[in-house]
């Protein structure tokens, strides 16, 4: 019998294999133990190391599908911001990581996990800057907008919930990373 059944017009495991994928998985990449369960991580569909960050090709149609036949490495090669339906028009979501697969090119969007390293994500965005312009509009073609030097403020913002520290404006007091009050 089949691993995975169909509910709802999604592939889902059946419970034992998906149990088995809440308990965790080997980093392909540098081979740290990953805890999968979402208690830890806070997201449902752990698919990256939070230590090194890469990933693995697994989801094809969509998150948490697991059906890609690549199964290759995923490297980490930038930050998005998904893009997000507010009350009153478009903004900036959530920050999210870009991953390139190291076999066949395709690029994914993945959620920052509760426990990834802020300071290993800080640093994919500064490489990201360094990125090959044809890296860039490939990704571009798949619908992925990397962030720029220009969102440097905003990345860390969500990454530290401040500017290296509150602002302090001379009688005004103290403002909070991102606001536009003074």
């Amino acid at each position: 019998m089949s691993a995975l059944h169909v509910q709802r017009g999604r592939f889902r495991p059946r419970s034992g294999s998906h149990r088995a994928a809440e308990a965790g998985f080997t980093c392909l990449h540098c081979r740290g133990n990953v805890v999968a369960d979402p208690a830890f991580s806070a997201v449902q569909h752990r698919n990256h190391c939070p230590y090194c960050l890469w990933s693995r090709h697994l989801d094809w149609l969509a998150a948490g599908d697991r059906l890609s036949a690549c199964k290759a490495g995923m490297r980490p090669i930038g930050l998005a911001f998904k893009l997000s339906l507010r009350r009153y028009g478009v903004g900036r979501g959530e920050l999210m990581l870009v991953h390139l697969c190291v076999e066949c090119g395709h690029g994914s969007i993945n959620r920052i996990a509760a426990d990834d390293d802020p300071e290993t994500i800080l640093g994919i965005f500064e490489a990201s800057l360094e990125l090959e312009c044809d890296t860039r509009a490939r990704l571009a073609g798949q619908g992925v907008a990397l962030l720029g030097e220009a969102d440097r403020d905003a990345v860390r913002c969500q990454l530290f919930g401040r500017q290296g520290g509150l602002e302090t404006i001379p009688g005004e007091g103290l403002h909070l990373c991102g606001s536009t009050e003074r």
